[in-house]
């Protein structure tokens, strides 16, 4: 069995290479493992990097050393390798996939606590061929969160957060005109955002859909229609609490196995654990592949998950 600390210098507000290669190194003496380090040298490279882990077919326990977007980069690699599993030590400045595990999550700090822990599966949302672990989210707040990424190259992490939010919610319309087909049904309406939900945050802690399960073989969809800015103000802290039940005119959640998004006027932009991209059309799924996770022991990724309404 190899493990292996795959890093991210990038990740978070420093670089936090020598702390985790002693920490591989402490490991590794104390546990007599055949441990490693490998860093990535751009934006993408955990990918390829956790898939050639992957396809040696030798058993291999991966340490993601990053924020979201790295675990997302190192799920994508390794999704349907039975011999590989991930887990993660955050390194990032939000860590929203960890906090599905609750209070285990500050567990995760220190890999003592992962070695030896469990494996076990997660499901995944197939977005155009991309897998995502967490939220798959178009609308407002994917529009927020790319404009997050372009603006962190003027401002730090909250100035660019607050930029993102002015010019995408105060300079320009909230809703766009989409066609929503769920199982067949097509529905055409003006929609703020469609966000389908494996896991329950995104977006440093909104949590849209609290009844979502990781490993459960259903994926919820919320659908939120377009309303008035003052409206959309108003509703939105609910709506980061979970409590979509509180706006019935306006919020759906639905449990659909097929979701498609088609864009009327311009390119979607969608957000997968953090991570952009642009279509004018979005096919949501559950993926056929899964990724083996492993953390401390008696965790779960269902630990906040609340029964449903």
């Amino acid at each position: 069995m190899k493990y292996v600390f795959l890093i991210n210098p990038r990740a978070g507000n420093r670089d936090r290479t020598d702390r985790l290669r002693r920490l591989a190194d402490h490991l590794a003496a104390a546990h007599g493992l055949d441990c490693q380090c490998l860093l990535t040298d751009r934006p993408g490279a955990a990918e390829p990097l956790a898939r050639a882990l992957a396809e040696t077919g030798e058993p291999v326990r991966i340490y993601v050393c990053g924020g979201d977007g790295t675990v997302h980069e190192a799920a994508n690699g390794i999704a349907g390798y039975d011999n590989a599993a991930m887990t993660v030590i955050p390194s990032g400045t939000g860590n929203d996939f960890l906090k599905n595990f609750g209070r285990d999550a500050v567990k995760f700090a220190d890999p003592e606590n992962l070695w030896d822990g469990p494996d076990f599966p997660l499901d995944l949302i197939d977005c155009n061929g991309r897998l995502c672990l967490t939220i798959a989210c178009s609308g407002i707040d994917a529009r927020i969160a790319d404009s997050v990424h372009r603006y962190g190259r003027l401002l730090s992490g909250r100035g660019s957060y607050l930029l993102s939010v002015a010019v995408n919610f105060l300079f320009k319309p909230i809703g766009r005109r989409w066609q929503v087909e769920l199982d067949g049904e097509t529905i055409e309406d003006d929609f703020a955002l469609v966000s389908m939900c494996n896991g329950r945050y995104y977006g440093g802690g909104s949590m849209p859909v609290p009844e979502a399960r990781m490993d459960d073989g259903v994926l919820e969809t919320i659908l939120v229609k377009n309303v008035p800015k003052r409206t959309f103000a108003r509703l939105f802290p609910a709506y980061s609490a979970g409590e979509y039940w509180k706006f019935p005119n306006i919020a759906r959640v639905v449990t659909a196995r097929k979701v498609v998004i088609r864009s009327l006027e311009e390119d979607i932009v969608t957000c997968l654990d953090g991570e952009s991209l642009r279509s004018r059309e979005v096919r949501l799924e559950l993926s056929d592949k899964r990724v083996n996770f492993f953390g401390p022991k008696g965790c779960s990724p269902n630990a906040t998950a609340r029964e449903g309404r």
